[in-house]
């Protein structure tokens, strides 16, 4: 009958603690993201240049298939133009995904493909940029986040 009660409460323990892997993972995912936002938004601005918003967003976002993305943006007021912006960022790429510079024409962001994300700043004249850039989370989170899949 002991062996019985202690079995029992490893399973209630097991079930428990999955239980809460389960549910915390899409904020573990969601904090992986913030993380990817704010060391985007950390990184020096060049001159003549504003951070005006930022965001950030973790699920399937671009492509096909599966496998969890986080994405971190920034909005840039900047009086310069989108080559000098990219060679002044070319200096904080590691590869190809990381600090990538685009012109902005409104709130929405056009590289996610899958959902919406958008600016809470209006964007309303020549002069708005975009940087983004993908970062990595938690391997079981991952896994575990439907948003993923």
């Amino acid at each position: 009958m002991k062996m019985f009660k202690i079995l029992k409460t490893i399973v209630a323990v097991t079930a428990a603690a999955s239980a809460a892997i389960i549910i915390s993972s899409p904020f573990i995912n969601d904090y992986s993201a913030y993380k990817v936002e704010k060391k985007l938004c950390s990184t020096p601005l060049p001159p003549d240049t504003e951070l005006v918003d930022s965001v950030s967003k973790a699920g399937k976002l671009v492509g096909s298939g599966n496998g969890m993305q986080y994405f971190g943006a920034a909005l840039l007021h900047s009086t310069l133009n989108l080559e000098e912006l990219e060679n002044y960022y070319a200096d904080y790429r590691k590869n190809e995904w990381e600090y990538a510079v685009e012109k902005q024409q409104n709130q929405d962001i056009d590289i996610i493909e899958h959902g919406s994300l958008q600016f809470s700043e209006q964007v309303s004249n020549d002069g708005y940029y975009i940087v983004y850039t993908w970062g990595e989370g938690n391997a079981l989170c991952e896994e575990l986040d439907i948003r993923g899949h």
